[in-house]
């Protein structure tokens, strides 16, 4: 299988992370094939073996399905009556593939993780590691490092901002971190719309934060009242259309009657499932829903992670919360472009344009807003604003409550970052002329070099798990190398160079230090290593003057 540019550089950013690290994580959203970079990484783990986890029987099955496909590694499952036994001499699985639950349950009070010897498996592999930090991951975490040669890979979709911290406190390093705005930017996903719509009834003031998020039993009873389900239901029969929609409810009470609502309006449009429901009707439920005979799958929490239907243009959020990697998950469930649109085109520009001239050129998600009181509510300016001001994200919610309408949230979230800049910039001016009587004019000439600037990067915000770390010996050393002193710099910034080093050697591309040239004289600064070579030494042949 070829990868995708992105998934040879997590791939090659995970080998470089365990050069130093035990443990360390990657950050790719929905969408974005995080199972073909984890079967990836386990094709060149061999003749190590590796323990892979998962939190869902859907997902134990598709990662199994994926790791054999990429790999051609042979696989075992561990989980309910299925057993990962032994093939015998040379011939036990390279990969054994579990639940957390599985792994905790059972046994002699020590969980079914006790049949396995740590010093079996060279390689621990989680997916959806933002649940790492609850105590049945520790438990099985600590287990299996109990082998001091174990290496541990996490992998998750945008995890919350109030979870980042408690995962650096479980991983040593986020060797990747690859936003959904990046992802929408290089045409591997599709643009998010975002559309919020006031629902007079909605009144989210008296519900209580449990665990960090909105109380479950205090927003049921405000989702479940009668007005608020009809001021769902109708604004997601008129916008919808014809377009297919995945909604999500914060209870089954709410399901089942937002589904019947949906009913009266389109006789057989709409059903509801819940984890409660068999798996037989379940599977063809979603069978209904991929052929178009279903328009509207009303869901509780079951179809957040694992449930891939790149054909789902709309979702509606009858769910709000305040965890940001929530939103990302139900959000992500939409984002995939249609099969068969974007792989093998080589270029960003191609891919958005082919998604652009597809039949699903983009998605949208529909809020409902009311009086959040003192809760911060997720929006998609939350999970696209990765590198935006809190200011920036604030104002593009304002305006997108405000126009009631379909809006580019990636643009709004621009527009509003460039006008707070040039809001900046004219009170800076405005303070400079008040005060050019007091200072005495200065001339200087600076000779400082942004390397952001340089590789056309947007420096990254600190994330959480980054608070209070600080760069190796060996990375400040491959920085210093390249002519960049890091000195000062956050250490999130000081990563995303390294990354950018680290992906500019793997693509033969110029290094920092010709790249600076190249740009300073009117040269693309993405040429390979021999063809910058060539034009710097052009350069210096016609005395530093470009030819012509």
């Amino acid at each position: 299988m070829i990868l995708r540019p992105y998934q040879h550089q997590a791939v090659s950013a995970v080998w470089q992370a365990w050069q130093e690290d035990d443990s360390t994580m990657i950050v790719l959203p929905t969408g974005t094939g995080k199972t073909i970079v984890m079967a990836e990484l386990i094709r060149h783990c061999f003749p190590r073996r590796v323990m892979f986890l998962a939190h869902r029987e859907e997902m134990i099955f598709q990662a199994q399905q994926k790791i054999e496909q990429v790999s051609g590694f042979k696989t075992a499952i561990e989980m309910a009556d299925l057993k990962a036994d032994s093939g015998g001499l040379f011939s036990d699985p390279q990969v054994v593939i579990s639940t957390i639950q599985t792994q905790n349950a059972g046994g002699d009070g020590g969980g079914r993780m006790g049949k396995f010897l740590p010093d079996d498996f060279g390689y621990l592999f989680i997916d959806e590691n933002h649940h790492a930090t609850a105590k049945s991951y520790r438990r099985v975490i600590d287990y299996y490092r109990q082998n001091p040669r174990l290496k541990v890979l996490g992998v998750t979709a945008t995890p919350d901002r109030a979870d980042e911290e408690a995962l650096g406190q479980v991983f040593d390093s986020v060797a990747f971190d690859y936003e959904i705005l990046d992802a929408i930017n290089q045409g591997w996903l599709v643009p998010i719309e975002q559309q919020m719509i006031h629902v007079e009834g909605l009144d989210f003031s008296r519900v209580r934060t449990t665990a960090g998020d909105l109380n479950g039993a205090d927003l049921a009873k405000v989702m479940e009242f009668e007005e608020n389900l009809h001021g769902i239901a109708d604004p997601t029969i008129s916008i919808s259309g014809n377009h297919r929609a995945l909604v999500f409810a914060a209870s089954v009470a709410q399901a089942e009657r937002l589904a019947d609502i949906l009913n009266r309006h389109k006789a057989g449009s709409a059903a509801w499932v819940c984890g409660a429901t068999e798996k037989i009707v379940r599977r063809q439920m979603l069978q209904d829903f991929a052929a178009g005979r279903i328009q509207y799958v009303v869901n509780v929490g079951c179809l957040t992670e694992g449930f891939d239907d790149p054909g789902v243009e709309l979702i509606v959020m009858a769910r709000p919360t305040k965890s940001r990697s929530l939103y990302a998950q139900m959000a992500g469930r939409a984002t995939r472009p249609l099969p068969g649109i974007v792989d093998g085109l080589s270029t960003d520009d191609e891919r958005k344009a082919a998604i652009a001239a597809s039949a699903k050129p983009s998605c949208l998600i529909v809020d409902f807003v009311g009086n959040s009181g003192r809760h911060k509510l997720m929006t998609s300016a939350d999970i696209l604003g990765g590198n935006s001001s809190e200011a920036a994200i604030a104002r593009a919610i304002a305006q997108a409550k405000k126009s009631g309408r379909p809006v580019r949230m990636d643009t709004l979230l621009e527009e509003e970052e460039e006008k707070l800049k040039q809001e900046q910039e004219k009170r800076r001016l405005e303070a400079a002329a008040r005060k050019a009587h007091l200072i005495a004019s200065a001339k200087f000439t600076s000779h400082s070099v942004n390397p952001f600037d340089v590789f056309a990067l947007t420096p990254r915000k600190e994330r959480g798990w980054d608070h209070g770390k600080a760069l190796s010996e060996k990375q400040t050393a491959v920085l210093l190398k390249q002519g960049i002193d890091p000195a000062g710099m956050p250490y999130s910034q000081a990563k995303q160079l390294l990354n950018e080093i680290f992906r500019r050697w793997d693509g033969s591309l110029c290094s920092y230090k010709q790249a600076r040239v190249l740009k300073k004289y009117g040269f693309d600064p993405n040429l390979s290593r021999d063809d910058a070579k060539k034009t710097i030494d052009e350069l210096a042949t016609h005395g530093w003057r470009r030819a012509g």
